[in-house]
């Protein structure tokens, strides 16, 4: 079952660049509660609360406004310039009993039976997109590798997904596979697999009639 992570919020009277940094500043987190036919709700939390909450899987937030607790689910972060600080949050309202489509990550475990025959380990996708009760989220997707050989691949299809849980990616989507790196040939080497130019022998022309053979 999904973690829930109950934030207490206040109402953001102002909005704006200026009003969001200030609001960073006192270590909050601009956010905006939108959804289910209801007017959207500018509010800021508390950063720590926040990403102590993502950082241990939390998709549920469960928003206290004074006597209003709204369920809702974490549905876009945006980051500062370096990508490492969450500097606004969407979060959608939903009903606990209704089914949503997320993006989950995948997290991959194991160590593949052909490493040991000289292949290496590619990942095409770190994440896929799946379909499940609001309280069921899976906070992660595990994916084994431990039995791709090389030449082997693994597709979105190919993944165990728990109980209830229905694949929404297509199932022909590459996830992982196993190979071997084929390294990149020089101009020299290339030349010298080249076979070589047939000789080619030039047409006798006959002379013509009255043109004697020797000049």
């Amino acid at each position: 079952m999904a973690k829930e992570l109950l934030l207490q919020a206040e109402i953001r009277e102002q909005t704006g660049s200026k009003a969001v940094r200030k609001i960073l500043r006192q270590g909050k987190i601009p956010a905006v509660i939108y959804g289910h036919k209801e007017e959207p709700i500018s509010i800021s939390v508390d950063a720590h609360n926040f990403i102590e909450g993502l950082h241990h899987g939390h998709r549920l937030v469960s928003v206290q406004i004074g006597k209003k607790k709204q369920t809702t689910i974490i549905k876009d972060l945006q980051y500062d310039c370096l990508g490492k600080n969450v500097v606004h949050a969407d979060l959608m309202r939903i009903d606990i009993t209704e089914r949503l489509k997320v993006t989950v990550p995948i997290e991959f475990k194991g160590s593949a039976a052909g490493t040991h025959d000289g292949g290496i380990v590619e990942q095409h996708a770190n994440k896929i997109e799946v379909e499940c009760l609001a309280t069921e989220i899976p906070a992660s997707i595990i994916v084994s590798v431990k039995n791709l050989k090389v030449g082997d691949a693994l597709h979105a299809g190919d993944i165990q997904l728990p109980e209830d849980v229905k694949l929404v990616t297509s199932p022909d989507i590459l996830i992982v596979s196993c190979h071997v790196i084929v390294e990149a040939k020089t101009t020299e080497q290339l030349e010298q697999e080249m076979p070589a130019a047939p000789e080619v022998i030039g047409e006798v022309k006959e002379p013509e009639e009255g043109e004697s053979e020797e000049k």
